[in-house]
């Protein structure tokens, strides 16, 4: 029998009358709304911002766009890893910002450097913008920590929770292509995997546990504004698995991207690809960012993070 955490539950109730009370009185979706939601929604839950000893902002350049990053190094004095993150909000919400307090966590915890990515975001820069953005990171971040001499040794993996979880993956595809990136491994945090929405978790869960069936339609609709094939396009369905890195999945029960997570996670091991699964099976989607209200179950993730990029294989 599923249950949900206890705490959950009842803000969910909460939760869920107000958003029915919007709806009556007129609430209408919008990208700003959106971006507005999941930033209020990190900030009342998120509330404890751990010190990392050096932060700055710089740019990763390219010849299309500059894309704005973050670089928390919690031992400055110390060579460390890199982990590029990509945030989630479904392609059009999320950003550096809204996810300083978990990239902090995870500098702290994992022992790494982390490097936020503010890619762009639809509908204003729909698909490929924020794939693109991402290539340009992974490809060319050694440069900025050259230019301000910082201390990292040169081992590169990527993470990335919901829809930064898409793009992490999709990334790692396309990196197998180009032997210079050399992602060692890969972190995927209730990834959205497959933009055809065909899943029994997309229907079973997708009613009332905060990420609904058809506000994920809604973002689907607003990142392909160019008649893609959202199929094609699915980390979940691209061909040619080679050398995908090493992956740590993490999937939540009542998610509605449970499965695709699954999914993935046998095509990995069908490829023979390395794999860690850590599932969660009284959480919800997004719970990292509701953290006060699960403080145990995020810390078990950050600390599963954390052995999974520090343990040689």
């Amino acid at each position: 029998m599923r249950e949900l955490a206890p705490q959950l539950e009842k803000w969910l109730q909460s939760y869920n009358q107000l958003i029915e009370k919007l709806i009556a009185e007129g609430f209408k979706q919008t990208p700003t709304n959106a971006r507005e939601g999941l930033a209020n929604l990190t900030r009342a839950w998120v509330k404890k911002s751990v010190p990392v000893k050096w932060v700055q902002d710089d740019l990763v350049e390219s010849e299309h766009f500059n894309v704005p990053i973050r670089i928390y190094h919690p031992q400055p004095e110390y060579p460390l890893p890199l982990l590029v993150y990509f945030h989630g909000g479904g392609g059009m919400a999320g950003s550096i910002t809204v996810y300083d307090p978990i990239c902090r966590r995870l500098a702290k915890t994992a022992n790494h450097i982390v490097i936020s990515v503010d890619y762009r975001l639809a509908p204003e820069c729909p698909y490929p913008a924020g794939i693109n953005d991402a290539m340009t990171v992974v490809r060319n971040v050694w440069a900025p920590l050259e230019e301000r001499k910082v201390n990292y040794t040169h081992q590169l993996s990527i993470a990335g929770d919901s829809g930064g979880g898409a793009i992490c993956a999709t990334v790692s595809h396309m990196s197998q292509a180009e032997e210079s990136i050399g992602i060692r491994r890969q972190i995927l945090i209730y990834p959205s995997l497959d933009y055809t929405q065909k899943s029994e978790s997309m229907d079973l869960n997708g009613t009332g546990y905060l990420l609904h069936k058809d506000k994920v339609a809604w973002y689907f609709d607003n990142y392909f504004k160019n008649n893609e094939d959202r199929k094609a396009a699915s980390p979940l369905h691209l061909p040619g698995i080679r050398s995908i890195p090493e992956t740590l999945l993490i999937t939540a029960e009542f998610c509605p991207l449970r499965d695709e997570g699954l999914s993935y996670l046998e095509k990995l091991n069908k490829a023979g690809i390395k794999t860690e699964h850590l599932h969660f099976d009284d959480m919800i989607h997004a719970f990292l960012n509701l953290e006060d209200l699960v403080p145990d179950k995020c810390a078990l993730v950050y600390q599963a993070i954390a052995a999974f990029l520090n343990t040689d294989t």
